[in-house]
Protein backbone atom coordinates (compact mmCIF):
# COMPACT_ATOMS: atom_id res chain seq x y z
CA UNK A 1 0.00 0.00 0.00
CA UNK A 2 1.25 3.52 -0.68
CA UNK A 3 1.52 5.59 2.10
CA UNK A 4 -0.90 8.91 2.49
CA UNK A 5 -0.05 11.82 1.12
CA UNK A 6 -0.70 14.87 2.73
CA UNK A 7 -1.46 17.36 -0.31
CA UNK A 8 -3.18 14.59 -2.09
CA UNK A 9 -7.33 15.63 -2.42
CA UNK A 10 -9.63 13.98 -1.38
CA UNK A 11 -11.12 12.82 -4.73
CA UNK A 12 -7.24 11.79 -5.83
CA UNK A 13 -7.22 9.74 -1.89
CA UNK A 14 -10.50 8.01 -3.44
CA UNK A 15 -8.80 7.15 -6.54
CA UNK A 16 -5.60 5.66 -5.50
CA UNK A 17 -7.73 3.46 -2.80
CA UNK A 18 -10.10 2.54 -5.80
CA UNK A 19 -6.55 1.53 -7.39
CA UNK A 20 -5.48 -0.63 -4.69
CA UNK A 21 -8.36 -2.67 -4.04
CA UNK A 22 -8.88 -3.33 -7.97
CA UNK A 23 -7.91 -6.69 -9.14
CA UNK A 24 -4.49 -6.37 -11.03
CA UNK A 25 -4.72 -6.87 -15.05
CA UNK A 26 -2.63 -10.01 -14.94
CA UNK A 27 -5.31 -11.75 -12.68
CA UNK A 28 -7.95 -11.04 -15.05
CA UNK A 29 -6.49 -12.23 -17.65
CA UNK A 30 -6.63 -16.20 -16.74
CA UNK A 31 -10.19 -15.50 -15.92
CA UNK A 32 -11.18 -13.88 -18.95
CA UNK A 33 -9.37 -16.88 -20.92
CA UNK A 34 -10.44 -19.26 -19.27
CA UNK A 35 -14.05 -17.79 -19.15
CA UNK A 36 -13.56 -17.95 -23.10
CA UNK A 37 -12.04 -21.28 -23.40
CA UNK A 38 -15.37 -22.37 -21.25
CA UNK A 39 -17.52 -20.21 -23.71
CA UNK A 40 -16.06 -22.14 -26.90
CA UNK A 41 -16.07 -25.79 -25.27
CA UNK A 42 -19.88 -25.33 -24.44
CA UNK A 43 -20.72 -24.28 -28.15
CA UNK A 44 -18.79 -27.15 -29.49
CA UNK A 45 -20.36 -29.57 -27.44
CA UNK A 46 -23.58 -28.54 -28.50
CA UNK A 47 -22.36 -28.19 -32.37
CA UNK A 48 -21.76 -32.07 -31.37
CA UNK A 49 -24.53 -33.14 -29.90
CA UNK A 50 -26.46 -31.52 -32.66
CA UNK A 51 -24.29 -33.09 -35.38
CA UNK A 52 -24.48 -36.60 -33.45
CA UNK A 53 -28.60 -36.22 -33.73
CA UNK A 54 -28.69 -35.14 -36.86
CA UNK A 55 -26.59 -38.05 -38.06
CA UNK A 56 -28.72 -40.73 -36.11
CA UNK A 57 -31.66 -39.09 -37.59
CA UNK A 58 -30.54 -39.64 -40.95
CA UNK A 59 -29.67 -42.83 -40.66
CA UNK A 60 -32.73 -44.12 -39.27
CA UNK A 61 -34.68 -42.33 -42.47
CA UNK A 62 -32.04 -44.12 -44.70
CA UNK A 63 -32.66 -47.43 -43.13
CA UNK A 64 -36.41 -46.82 -43.32
CA UNK A 65 -36.66 -45.94 -47.83
CA UNK A 66 -33.37 -47.83 -47.96
CA UNK A 67 -35.54 -50.13 -50.15
CA UNK A 68 -37.70 -47.43 -51.87
CA UNK A 69 -36.01 -47.47 -54.90
CA UNK A 70 -37.01 -51.01 -55.19
CA UNK A 71 -40.20 -50.58 -54.35
CA UNK A 72 -41.08 -48.12 -56.71
CA UNK A 73 -39.76 -49.98 -59.71
CA UNK A 74 -42.00 -53.17 -58.82
CA UNK A 75 -45.47 -51.25 -58.31
CA UNK A 76 -45.58 -51.49 -62.22
CA UNK A 77 -45.77 -55.12 -61.71
CA UNK A 78 -48.10 -54.80 -59.45
CA UNK A 79 -50.40 -52.70 -61.25
CA UNK A 80 -50.53 -55.53 -64.16
CA UNK A 81 -50.48 -58.31 -61.88
CA UNK A 82 -54.25 -56.36 -60.80
CA UNK A 83 -55.43 -55.36 -63.73
CA UNK A 84 -54.75 -59.33 -64.78
CA UNK A 85 -56.74 -60.11 -61.92
CA UNK A 86 -59.80 -58.04 -62.26
CA UNK A 87 -59.69 -58.72 -66.26
CA UNK A 88 -59.12 -62.51 -66.50
CA UNK A 89 -62.21 -64.87 -66.59
CA UNK A 90 -63.04 -67.05 -63.58
CA UNK A 91 -60.75 -69.53 -63.18
CA UNK A 92 -57.77 -68.41 -65.17
CA UNK A 93 -55.56 -67.40 -63.16
CA UNK A 94 -54.47 -70.30 -60.52
CA UNK A 95 -54.98 -70.10 -56.89
CA UNK A 96 -51.19 -70.82 -56.21
CA UNK A 97 -50.39 -67.80 -57.98
CA UNK A 98 -52.96 -65.75 -56.21
CA UNK A 99 -51.31 -66.97 -52.71
CA UNK A 100 -47.82 -65.95 -54.31
CA UNK A 101 -49.10 -62.31 -55.13
CA UNK A 102 -50.70 -62.25 -51.96
CA UNK A 103 -47.23 -63.10 -50.09
CA UNK A 104 -45.27 -60.51 -52.19
CA UNK A 105 -47.98 -57.90 -50.99
CA UNK A 106 -48.07 -58.92 -47.39
CA UNK A 107 -44.21 -58.65 -47.50
CA UNK A 108 -44.27 -55.02 -49.32
CA UNK A 109 -47.02 -54.04 -46.38
CA UNK A 110 -44.69 -55.11 -43.54
CA UNK A 111 -41.76 -53.39 -45.42
CA UNK A 112 -44.36 -49.83 -44.77
CA UNK A 113 -46.14 -49.67 -48.10
CA UNK A 114 -49.54 -48.85 -48.00
CA UNK A 115 -52.18 -48.01 -50.67
CA UNK A 116 -53.05 -44.48 -50.53
CA UNK A 117 -57.17 -43.93 -49.98
CA UNK A 118 -58.72 -42.20 -53.07
CA UNK A 119 -62.17 -43.35 -54.55
CA UNK A 120 -64.67 -41.31 -53.07
CA UNK A 121 -62.45 -39.31 -51.37
CA UNK A 122 -62.12 -35.58 -51.31
CA UNK A 123 -59.41 -34.57 -53.71
CA UNK A 124 -56.13 -33.58 -51.93
CA UNK A 125 -53.24 -32.46 -53.88
CA UNK A 126 -50.49 -33.82 -51.97
CA UNK A 127 -51.91 -37.20 -52.34
CA UNK A 128 -53.80 -37.30 -55.58
CA UNK A 129 -52.41 -36.62 -59.10
CA UNK A 130 -55.55 -35.41 -61.10
CA UNK A 131 -55.60 -36.24 -64.73
CA UNK A 132 -58.88 -35.20 -65.64
CA UNK A 133 -62.36 -33.90 -64.59
CA UNK A 134 -65.38 -34.96 -65.07
CA UNK A 135 -69.27 -33.42 -64.49
CA UNK A 136 -69.95 -34.82 -61.24
CA UNK A 137 -73.06 -37.41 -61.39
CA UNK A 138 -74.44 -35.70 -58.22
CA UNK A 139 -74.09 -32.75 -55.86
CA UNK A 140 -71.98 -34.06 -53.34
CA UNK A 141 -69.35 -35.96 -55.23
CA UNK A 142 -68.44 -32.37 -56.34
CA UNK A 143 -64.31 -32.19 -55.77
CA UNK A 144 -64.43 -35.69 -54.77
CA UNK A 145 -62.30 -38.49 -56.60
CA UNK A 146 -64.76 -40.35 -59.05
CA UNK A 147 -62.15 -43.00 -60.37
CA UNK A 148 -58.46 -44.26 -59.93
CA UNK A 149 -56.51 -44.42 -62.87
CA UNK A 150 -53.87 -45.86 -60.66
CA UNK A 151 -53.34 -46.00 -57.35
CA UNK A 152 -51.19 -44.52 -54.75
CA UNK A 153 -48.88 -45.67 -52.20
CA UNK A 154 -46.82 -44.30 -49.11
CA UNK A 155 -44.04 -45.67 -47.94
CA UNK A 156 -43.68 -45.23 -44.17
CA UNK A 157 -46.25 -42.26 -44.49
CA UNK A 158 -44.07 -40.46 -47.26
CA UNK A 159 -46.12 -40.80 -50.58
CA UNK A 160 -43.97 -42.60 -53.23
CA UNK A 161 -45.92 -42.61 -56.37
CA UNK A 162 -49.27 -40.71 -56.12
CA UNK A 163 -52.63 -41.52 -57.28
CA UNK A 164 -54.34 -40.22 -60.67
CA UNK A 165 -57.45 -40.23 -60.08
CA UNK A 166 -60.87 -38.34 -62.30
CA UNK A 167 -62.27 -35.54 -60.15
CA UNK A 168 -66.11 -34.90 -60.25
CA UNK A 169 -66.52 -31.12 -61.59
Amino acid sequence: MKKKEKDQTPEEEIVNQQEENAPETEESAPIDELTEMKEKYLRLYSDFENFRKRTAKEKIEMIQTASERLIIDLLPVIDDYERAIANAPEGEISEGTQLIFAKIGAILQSKGLKELPAKGEVFDAELHDCITQFPAPSEEEKGKVVEVVEKGYTLNEKVIRFAKVVVGN
